[in-house]
């Protein structure tokens, strides 16, 4: 093991949950050095309620919160829908985006307060870690970097229940119901505990942001989103943030039973895991983007972004958005988004988004070329055969 850095104080990433209560009084004993919790808002709702005297009372001499929930959504959410982001066909990314903007933040934060380390509570098997960590090394490499879950020798939540407990820290999770729920303005996820049975289904009682579609109304809600270069601003006509947009169709999207997820997907460590999402919004908000996309982006532009969408996705999920690639990768999307400008016309309905219309001043859709009707000339219909014969001419050559 290597030998732990000299360090006098350290910026943690807290959220007030189990682990990082734990890990703030386990820094300050192991360390023996003073410690400044830092949390970031982006959009944990009631979970930041008494965070500041919480931490205080853990040991901690400061507590820093930063609101970052519009910088979250414009900065990182819009940019990965208009990537078309979803890694293994299924999770839209909600703490893979998440975790970058925490870090850059957290960055700073310790900077400011004049620590010389940074901690996290992501444990050794998952991809927080590296997620945290790569940013970290990205933009401030000069902090010394403590992981307790690597360190230490407490091995389950168990451990860190009875630490608690011993310490009179006080905490929500319980033996009964151990899984761990991470959650912003975009998603919200569960894991671990009797969720890592993948045969296990989860409680109905878990969900926190949707209801179930056998539970949705039975009336359809109609909506329109108005797109700007690829990105959301505007619901029924009301311009809004982006985080009071997203807010908005999560509101909507769960009420009628929309984004719910469960997988097994594959951890950039090597290790197979299941998890449970509920991305009402963001599930309503790629939809849309795909069909303003539909009528105002260039078909060849279209593929080739939709070649990069893998990769876009996979570098997300395994940390490394503060990277060359990515800023490769991020501006032939942003490219593609020049003219993506419009309203799209959606229907919500018992776990179902449904795409009843799409204009936009850009659009590349003619309708006197595609009319089934007399065309007066636009298109001659004759001109399809030769076409067809060169592009047939190697397939008659084997």
């Amino acid at each position: 093991m290597a030998s732990r850095p000299d360090v006098k104080r350290v910026c943690l990433a807290y959220s007030g949950g189990l682990d990082t209560s734990v890990i703030l009084r386990w820094l300050i004993e192991e360390y023996d050095c003073e410690v400044v919790a830092y949390c970031a808002d982006v959009g944990q709702e009631e979970e930041l309620d008494g965070l500041p005297e919480k931490a205080r009372a853990t040991g901690a001499v400061d507590c820093v919160i930063r609101d970052i929930r519009d910088e979250f959504v414009s900065d990182y959410v819009f940019p990965a829908i208009s990537g078309n982001a979803i890694y293994e066909g299924t999770y839209l990314l909600g703490t893979a985006l998440a975790r970058p903007v925490i870090a850059k933040h957290h960055v700073e934060v310790a900077k400011q307060t004049g620590c010389d380390a940074v901690a996290h509570g992501a444990t050794g098997k998952g991809n927080d870690q590296v997620r945290f960590e790569l940013t970290f090394r990205a933009l401030a490499p000069e902090l010394a970097v403590i992981a307790p879950w690597r360190e230490w020798d407490l091995r389950s939540r168990t451990d860190c229940m009875e630490y608690a407990e011993k310490h009179g820290i006080p905490i929500s999770a319980t033996l009964k119901k151990p899984y761990s729920i991470d959650r912003n303005v975009l998603h919200c996820s569960f894991e671990g505990g009797i969720l890592e049975d993948p045969w296990t289904g989860p409680d109905e009682s878990m969900f926190l942001l949707s209801r179930s579609p056998e539970d949705a109304p039975d009336v359809v809600q109609e909506m329109v989103i108005g797109f700007e270069q690829g990105r959301a601003i505007s619901l029924d006509g009301d311009a809004l943030a982006p985080a009071d947009l997203l807010r908005r169709l999560n509101q909507a999207a769960g009420e009628h039973g929309i984004g719910r997820v469960d997988m097994v997907e594959n951890r950039f460590v090597g290790l197979k895991s299941r998890g449970v999402y509920e991305t009402p919004g963001g599930t309503v908000l790629l939809a849309a983007h795909r069909a303003i996309e539909s009528i105002t982006l260039d078909r060849e532009v279209m593929h080739e972004r939709d070649r990069l969408s893998p990769r876009f996705a996979e570098l997300i999920y395994n940390g490394f958005w503060f990277s060359p690639e990515m800023d490769f990768l991020r501006a032939a999307i942003d490219a593609s988004q020049r003219n993506v400008n419009g309203e799209v016309r959606l229907r919500l309905y018992k776990g179902n988004v449904i795409v009843t219309g799409r204009r936009s001043p850009n659009s590349l859709y003619s309708e006197d070329l595609v009319t089934f009707e007399e065309d007066e000339g636009a298109y001659d219909q004759a001109d399809a055969g030769g076409f067809i014969r060169l592009q047939g001419l190697r397939l008659s050559q084997r």
